[in-house]
C-alpha cells in the first residue's frame, strides 16, 4: 500500500464529515432569497439536460436518468410539504433530513468515481465516464429533481406571498 492510498483512507472520512457539517448547516432556517431560487431552478435543470445530451444515444440510460427525476421531482414536492415557512419573515427551514439523504447519496456517488478512477490509476483500464453508469445517472437525476424542485417551489411561495401582499 503505497504512502498516497494510505493518506487518501485517512483524509476521506474527513472529507465526508466536512461535507455533512457543511451541509447541516444549509438544512437550517434561512431567509428566502429569489435569486438564489431561479439559479437553483437553472443549475439543476442544467444538470439534467448536459447528463441527457450525453446519453442521448442510449435509451436504457436517458430512461435512468428520467426515473431519477422523476423520483426526485416527486421527493422534492414531498420536502416542500414539509418545509416550515414563515410567511412575515421570509424564511423557511427545510426537512434536513430529506436534503441530506439526498445531498449525501449523491455525494457518496461522486467519491465512489474517484476512488475508482483512483484504483485503476495505471491499470490499463479506461477512465470510466460520469454517464456511463446507470447508478450516477439515477442519483444524478434524484439530486438535480430534488433540488430542482424544491428551488421552484419556493419561487412558487414567493410569488403566492407577493399577490397576497399586494391584494392587501
Amino acid at each position: 500500500m503505497s504512502i498516497t492510498t494510505l493518506a487518501l483512507l485517512v483524509l476521506a472520512p474527513f472529507l465526508v464529515w466536512r461535507v455533512y457539517q457543511r451541509l447541516k448547516g444549509m438544512m437550517t432556517r434561512q431567509r428566502s432569497i429569489v435569486s438564489r431560487h431561479y439559479t437553483g431552478v437553472g443549475v439543476f435543470a442544467a444538470m439534467i439536460l448536459v447528463a441527457g445530451s450525453e446519453v442521448i444515444a442510449r435509451p436504457p440510460l436517458l430512461g435512468w436518468l428520467a426515473v431519477g427525476t422523476a423520483a426526485g421531482i416527486a421527493y422534492g414536492i414531498w420536502g416542500l410539504k414539509l418545509t416550515k415557512f414563515e410567511n412575515d419573515t421570509c424564511c423557511f427551514t427545510p426537512n434536513a433530513r430529506l436534503g441530506m439523504v439526498i445531498a449525501m447519496l449523491f455525494f457518496a456517488r461522486v467519491m465512489y468515481i474517484g476512488v475508482e478512477i483512483y484504483a485503476n490509476q495505471g491499470s490499463g483500464v479506461p477512465t470510466p465516464g460520469f454517464t456511463d453508469s446507470f447508478i450516477t445517472l439515477l442519483a444524478l437525476g434524484l439530486t438535480a429533481g430534488y433540488f430542482g424542485t424544491y428551488s421552484a417551489g419556493l419561487i412558487r411561495w414567493r410569488r403566492a406571498l407577493k399577490k397576497a401582499v399586494e391584494a392587501a
